[in-house]
């Protein structure tokens, strides 16, 4: 290695870091035009004078739910007074004084002087009347609003502000990674005779638009040559594997933070296999621990399976389970279809001997994951 391609002590690979965390905002939403469209159509009432519309935005983690939603968060604040838009995150904020206290903060820039629930709400109905403005809440996580048992509780509260408060209506946007909730189901009939959402849809991305975003992410917040085409295509396979376009993001993080801790301008291949290993893991977990119990212990029986060899069509992976899961085929299919809804197995079609059941993971991986469940 020549002198010119080490990297000085006070030299740095990142144009700017930022651009690699998970707040970042992007200035363009790539691959999301319809999502932003349909959002839009339900703000526009609200910048005529009128309530904006609510919607449930679905899609597994990592296909720019959040992303979609905070930039077009950031161009309404940026360009009119008439909506005031409000970011909660329900992993963080799940009871009605954190929500409102959060709606308060964003809504005047600074906390509630008060801590009482009722003094928060006509703070805020306050600033709303003063602006004429209407108020647009995105609950992200929604779901985990309903284990605190605090779901229905919000909404109603959300949605019928305007009932005691003289403002208009607001709109709730709740963003929902678990394919398999309904939150609209979830809601009760009191909430659910004034909230009538849009579903919006957000399918993974592909893997030719995860290179197009990491791309993009590279340009703004690397020097030049950090990143080779060829690693590119790597880090972009990976994370299109994963199904999640934080994976690519973090993989290329890592990877540029383990060349520069060597003191190298460039990434090499053992970098992105290293952050691979890193980034992969921590998502196989948040996979697993989502499973139900049928679908673990099956999962670790494919695994076994996988590691020996053994034919991993479906048909075949029925026999091989039932000393170790004794279902019937039914509950069989069922509990395959949960791990593939869950994007750690592949289905794919054989020449007419049923599906070819395809680990997206190490199988040693998955083992060490999961823990083995009591044998009968």
């Amino acid at each position: 290695m020549t002198h010119s391609s080490l990297l000085r002590s006070d030299e740095t690979l990142f144009r700017d870091p930022e651009v690699f965390e998970s707040t970042f905002v992007p200035e363009q939403v790539h691959y999301r035009d319809a999502q932003v469209r349909e959002l839009a159509f339900l703000l526009r009432p609200a910048l005529r004078g009128g309530s904006a519309g609510s919607a449930i935005l679905r899609g597994q983690p990592g296909t720019g739910k959040t992303t979609t939603v905070r930039r077009i968060f950031a161009e309404v604040t940026e360009t009119t007074k008439k909506v005031v838009p409000v970011y909660v995150n329900c992993r963080h904020d799940r009871t009605a004084l954190a929500v409102f206290g959060c709606i308060f903060e964003q809504a005047f820039g600074y906390a509630p002087p008060s801590r009482h629930l009722d003094g928060i709400k006509r703070g805020i109905a306050a600033r709303l009347r003063d602006r004429d403005a209407a108020l647009v809440v995105c609950l992200d996580d929604a779901n985990e609003l309903i284990p605190a048992g605090t779901y229905n509780t919000l909404l109603y509260q959300i949605l019928r502000l305007y009932e005691r408060w003289d403002v208009r209506k607001p709109g709730v946007f709740a963003v929902a990674s678990d394919l398999g909730l309904n939150l609209y189901a979830e809601a009760d009939e009191s909430v659910r005779s004034v909230f009538h959402p849009t579903e919006v849809n957000f399918p993974p991305y592909t893997k030719a638009e995860v290179r197009g975003i990491l791309a993009d992410r590279i340009r703004q917040g690397l020097y030049p040559g950090v990143v080779s085409t060829s690693l590119l295509d790597r880090i972009a396979g990976i994370a299109a594997d994963e199904q999640d376009i934080r994976v690519g993001i973090d993989l290329v993080r890592l990877a540029v933070l383990r060349a520069e801790k060597d003191g190298r301008r460039r990434v090499a291949p053992a970098d992105v296999t290293a952050a691979a290993q890193a980034v992969r893991s921590p998502a196989l977990r948040a996979r697993v621990a989502g499973l139900s119990e049928g679908e673990r212990a099956l999962l670790y029986r494919i695994a076994e399976l996988s590691v020996a060899g053994t034919d991993m069509i479906g048909g075949a992976v029925f026999e091989e389970v039932q000393d170790y899961l004794p279902v019937g085929k039914t509950a069989y299919h069922e509990h395959l279809n949960g791990l593939a809804r869950a994007g750690i197995v592949d289905l794919v079609p054989g020449a007419g001997r049923g599906r070819e059941v395809r680990l997206r993971y190490d199988p040693g991986e998955v083992l060490a994951v999961c823990k083995p469940p009591d044998r009968r």
